[in-house]
């Protein structure tokens, strides 16, 4: 059975140089943990990719590596930042926070 988890993961905007963005400094963006081992609880809802994938990793483990966990739903932020011309701007930014994991 599958172990996979949204695991705590804090993204500081100042570790990565961004220092145009002015707020937030940072956020609270997940990443997922965990195994797609044989058989991938339907709840998880694999691709069929993946179940393909997990059967072949079965019959030649070395060639072919297990199904990736990885995020399947997301959700978005708002960052204040400067732009080009240094005007403040507000955007939302799609697919940053991660909310589920699954098999892939």
């Amino acid at each position: 059975m599958p172990t996979i988890v949204v695991h705590s993961f804090i993204l500081s905007f100042a570790n990565i140089s961004q220092d145009w963005i002015i707020a937030p400094e940072g956020y609270a963006a997940y990443v997922c943990r965990g195994h797609c081992n044989f058989p991938i609880p339907s709840h998880l809802s694999p691709t069929n990719h993946a179940i393909l994938q997990n059967l072949m990793h079965l019959m030649d483990g070395h060639t072919i590596p297990k199904p990736c966990c990885a995020p399947k739903e997301l959700s978005p932020i708002m960052v204040l930042y400067f732009d080009d011309d240094s005007n403040v701007v507000m955007k939302k930014y799609k697919n940053m926070v991660v909310k589920k994991c699954s098999c892939f």
